[in-house]
């Protein structure tokens, strides 16, 4: 309840976004390293490959100076990722997920049993939706197999990639189980559906809670700083600051009012 002002989803909406979304990456289809400091010299460089029908933003992650790296939320498209570690010569270590949407993580596990990795992530609150991944699958006429990570996370938490260590934020409210993920060197955080450029998760599904997502933001990502780029898991990448003074849900302006 309480998010009776956000726009009604429409069809031509992104599902797991309170607005409609802007055009996928333009790399969508390829995996084009998105480097976030100084092209080359960042010790961690991304590269996003949207996935399933939904769009969304799988992240392969990797650390420069060891070449080991990450999936953050590989929801589906295998042949799309398998492409990407040919592609970047990057060697996976492991699965990072944010929450349990089938979108995200729909084919983890496949792919972690695939590539002999664990799965790290998210809060163990998401368990409720990574045990109907196959029911949602049906209803969404994607594949999502059920799975036990790893590993859960918790507030605090560190994961490591490579030489890298990313800090681990509990960011309930479009789940209760969602996480976000945070390399402070390079000032950059994967935040799953917390927050889109312009728009924030929706609240609506079960489990949802519009106020927990409200703060979540306020509290766990607003301090990163405003010059920290988030890449969402859906449409482009933004950064702190822009929300704090552009996004109609959360803005400084709108939550002061």
């Amino acid at each position: 309840g309480g998010n009776g002002h956000e726009p009604a989803p429409n069809a031509r909406a992104c599902p797991h976004s309170a607005s409609p979304m802007p055009t996928p990456l333009a790399c969508r289809g390829r995996a084009v390293p998105l480097s976030l400091i100084g092209m080359t010299t960042s010790p961690l460089q991304i590269a996003v490959i949207p996935v399933t029908p939904l769009q969304q933003n799988c992240s392969l992650i990797w650390c420069t100076k060891t070449m080991r790296g990450a999936f953050v939320d590989p929801g589906g498209d295998l042949p799309k990722l398998r492409a990407a570690i040919a592609q970047t010569g990057v060697t996976i270590e492991k699965i990072l997920i944010t929450h349990g949407h089938i979108d995200h993580c729909g084919e983890a596990g496949v792919l972690a049993q695939e590539l002999g990795v664990p799965i790290e992530g998210p809060h163990e609150a998401d368990r409720f939706w990574i045990a109907r991944l196959d029911e949602d699958g049906r209803n969404y006429g994607i594949r999502g197999v059920p799975f036990e990570p790893s590993r859960w996370l918790v507030e605090g938490d560190t994961v490591t990639v490579g030489a890298l260590t990313l800090a681990v934020r509990h960011c309930p409210g479009h789940t209760p189980g969602h996480v976000i993920f945070h390399h402070a060197g390079a000032k950059v955080a994967m935040v799953g559906d917390v927050l889109f450029q312009g728009s924030i998760g929706r609240t609506d599904f079960p489990l949802g809670n519009h106020q927990d997502l409200i703060t979540s933001i306020v509290t766990k990502l607003w301090p990163l700083g405003d010059d920290t780029v988030f890449i969402p898991g859906h449409g482009n990448p933004s950064d702190f600051g822009t929300e704090r003074r552009h996004n109609m849900f959360v803005s400084d302006t709108a939550l002061a009012a």
